[in-house]
């Protein structure tokens, strides 16, 4: 990768190419590849708290996920929910995802945080203390659990 540091903007930060980059990741991998029928843009893109963040390759951005914030905890006390985690195809394998999520904790793991991971990836965010609630359901035709994470004073 030409560069290998992680971007993280609002949506009035972004520029058009920079959406668009991570908007073709999002659907090259979550409409073509894994064929989910269910609505990509839900609006919470726009929102003003939401945070994107990405690794790119020259223009493209070959792993991305979001942050976005709730007015209410969907579980416990988690108003800040992980997202959208996504990496290319040709890019897996190389710790990208894992990367986000560490950046995504620098700057949010002080605070409870929740996610909704594909359960087969459900390992990974493990790795970063978040815990499994409630039955795997079924989402886009895609198994899936809700994981919780518990503020910490620091990220380690």
């Amino acid at each position: 990768m030409s560069d290998n540091s992680i971007i993280a903007k609002s949506w009035a930060e972004l520029t058009t190419d920079e959406l668009y980059a991570f908007l073709r990741l999002r659907t090259d991998v979550f409409y073509v590849e894994q064929k989910v029928d269910e609505t990509e843009l839900d609006g919470r893109d726009q929102e003003p708290t939401t945070v994107h963040f990405w690794l790119a390759d020259g223009p493209r951005v070959v792993a991305y996920l979001r942050v976005i914030e709730d007015e209410t905890p969907e579980h416990e006390d988690a108003r800040h929910l992980i997202g959208r985690v996504v990496v290319a195809p040709d890019h897996r394998g190389r710790g990208l995802a894992q990367r986000l999520i560490a950046r995504v904790l620098e700057q949010y793991g002080h605070l409870p945080m929740l996610l909704h991971a594909q359960s087969y990836v459900a390992p990974l965010y493990a790795r970063f203390d978040f815990v499994s609630f409630g039955d795997e359901y079924d989402e886009a035709g895609i198994a899936h659990t809700s994981m919780y994470r518990s503020p910490t004073v620091a990220f380690t």
